[in-house]
C-alpha cells in the first residue's frame, strides 16, 4: 500500500523535458541562496542602526524596485527573449550583491536596494515564460508547480543556512553567498540550456487572441485583483500571524516555526500530486482558483476562534490547502491567457500583484492589528477573501460568453 503511494506519488515528477528538471535545480540553488532577504530588516535595525522608519523606507524601496523589475522583465522578454533576460538579472544582480554591502548610508542604501530589486525580479517574468517554452503543453501547470517546489525547498533551506553563516562570519557573508548563489546558478543555466524562441501555446482555451493589448484584456485585470487579495491574506502568514501566535495563545519561535512547517511539509507532499489530479481530468483552472480561494478566505474566519490554539493547526492547513489550489493554477491560468508575443507582459504584471501585495499586506494588516486588534484584521482579510472567490465567479462566467461571441 505504501510503495503504491509512493509510486503514484513519483509518477506525478515524470514527463518533464531535461530543461524544466535544470530549470527547477537553478531556482532552487538560487532561492537557498537567497538568504538576505529573511535577515534584512535584523541587518539593518541591527548592524547599520537605522530607526525603524527608516528600515520602513528602505523596504518601500526595496518593493517599488521589484515592482519596476517585474514590469521591465516582462516586457523585454517579449522584445529580445526570455532567455537574454534571465542571464543578465541573476548574474548582474550576483555582481551586485557583493557591492552593495559596502552601502552604508540611508540615502544611498534606499538607492542600491532600489536598483538591485529593479534587475533582480526581472528575472520572475522571463523564468515564467520559459516555461512556456520548454515545458510540454499537457503538463505546463505541473511544471509551474515543479518550479514553485524548488522555490518553497529554497526558502526552507535559506533561512537556517543564513542564521548559521551570520553565527560563523557575520553579515557580510550573507551578501557573499546570495551573490555567488545568482552566479553560480544561472551559468548553470546557461551553460546547459539553449535558447529556445517561444512556440504558440497550445492550451489557450481561456485565451483571448483578439485582445491587442493587456491593457484592455478585463477578465485579465479582475484576475489580477484576485491574485493580489490571495497574495495579500497569505502574506499575513509571515507578518501578523507569528505575532498572534505569542502575543494571544504565548507559543515561542520553535512553535510558531512547527506551524510554519506544516505549511512547507503540506505543500510538499500534496502540491504536485494535487496538480497532477486535476490536471489529468481536466479540470478548468478558473473552477480550481475559485475553490482555493474560498479556502483560504475561509482559514481567516477559523481564526476568530480565537479561545482554543488547535484552531492555528486547523487554519494552518486551510491556508496551505488554499495555496495549494490558488497559486500553481493562477500562475498557468496566467501564462495561458497571454495572447502569443504577449506573454512577458502578462507575466510581469502577474508578478507585479505579488510585490504589490507583499508591500500593502503588513502596512495594512499592522495598522488594523494596532487601531483595531487582531479580529477585526482576520475578519477583514475572509472578507476580501470572500470578495475575491466572488470575482472568480464573474470571470468563470465572462470566460464563457468570451467563447460564444
Amino acid at each position: 500500500m505504501l510503495k503504491t503511494a509512493f509510486t503514484h506519488y513519483i509518477n506525478n515528477f515524470r514527463g518533464f523535458s531535461r530543461e524544466i528538471w535544470i530549470l527547477a535545480i537553478v531556482t532552487f540553488i538560487n532561492r537557498a541562496g537567497t538568504m538576505v532577504l529573511p535577515f534584512l530588516s535584523k541587518y539593518l535595525k541591527e548592524d547599520l542602526s537605522f530607526t525603524y522608519n527608516q528600515v520602513g523606507w528602505i523596504m518601500v524601496a526595496f518593493g517599488l524596485g521589484s515592482m519596476l523589475g517585474s514590469w521591465l522583465g516582462g516586457k523585454l522578454s517579449d522584445k529580445i527573449g526570455f532567455y537574454k533576460i534571465m542571464i543578465f538579472s541573476l548574474f548582474t544582480s550576483g555582481v551586485s550583491l557583493f557591492f552593495i554591502q559596502y552601502i552604508t548610508s540611508f540615502g544611498a542604501l534606499c538607492i542600491a536596494m532600489f536598483l538591485l530589486m529593479v534587475i533582480a525580479d526581472m528575472f520572475r517574468p522571463a523564468m515564467f515564460v520559459s516555461l512556456g517554452a520548454y515545458a510540454k503543453p499537457e503538463n505546463r501547470t505541473r511544471a509551474l508547480t515543479l518550479v514553485r517546489l524548488a522555490v518553497n525547498l529554497g526558502f526552507a533551506a535559506g533561512p537556517a543556512l543564513g542564521g548559521l553563516i551570520i553565527m560563523g562570519i557575520g553579515y557580510p557573508g550573507l551578501f557573499w553567498v546570495d551573490g555567488a548563489s545568482c552566479i553560480v546558478s544561472i551559468s548553470i543555466f546557461a551553460f546547459l540550456v539553449k535558447e529556445k524562441k517561444k512556440a504558440p501555446l497550445d492550451d489557450k482555451i481561456e485565451s483571448a487572441p483578439e485582445v491587442k493589448s493587456v491593457f484592455q484584456d478585463k477578465i485579465f485585470w479582475v484576475f489580477l485583483f484576485v491574485s493580489f487579495v490571495t497574495a495579500m491574506i497569505f502574506f499575513q502568514l509571515f507578518t501578523t500571524l507569528p505575532l498572534y501566535h505569542n502575543e494571544k495563545f504565548g507559543l515561542s519561535e520553535f512553535q510558531t516555526g512547527l506551524l510554519m512547517t506544516l505549511n512547507g511539509l503540506l505543500i510538499f507532499a500534496l502540491e504536485m500530486p494535487t496538480v497532477g489530479f486535476m490536471e489529468r481530468k481536466g479540470f478548468a483552472k478558473i473552477r480550481v482558483i475559485i475553490l482555493g480561494s474560498f479556502i483560504m478566505a475561509l482559514s481567516f474566519f477559523l481564526l476568530l476562534i480565537n479561545f482554543w490554539a488547535g484552531i492555528l493547526i486547523v487554519s494552518m492547513v486551510c491556508i496551505s490547502i488554499g495555496e495549494i489550489l490558488t497559486f500553481p493554477f493562477s500562475n498557468a491560468f496566467a501564462l495561458s491567457r497571454a495572447p502569443h508575443g504577449q506573454e512577458g507582459r502578462y507575466m510581469a504584471l502577474y508578478t507585479m500583484s505579488f510585490s504589490l501585495a507583499h508591500i500593502i499586506s503588513s502596512k495594512v494588516g499592522f495598522e488594523i492589528i494596532t487601531r483595531l486588534g487582531y479580529q477585526v484584521n482576520w475578519f477583514f482579510m475572509a472578507v476580501i477573501g470572500v470578495i475575491a472567490t466572488g470575482c472568480c465567479f464573474w470571470i468563470k462566467n465572462a470566460l464563457v460568453t468570451e467563447r460564444i461571441q
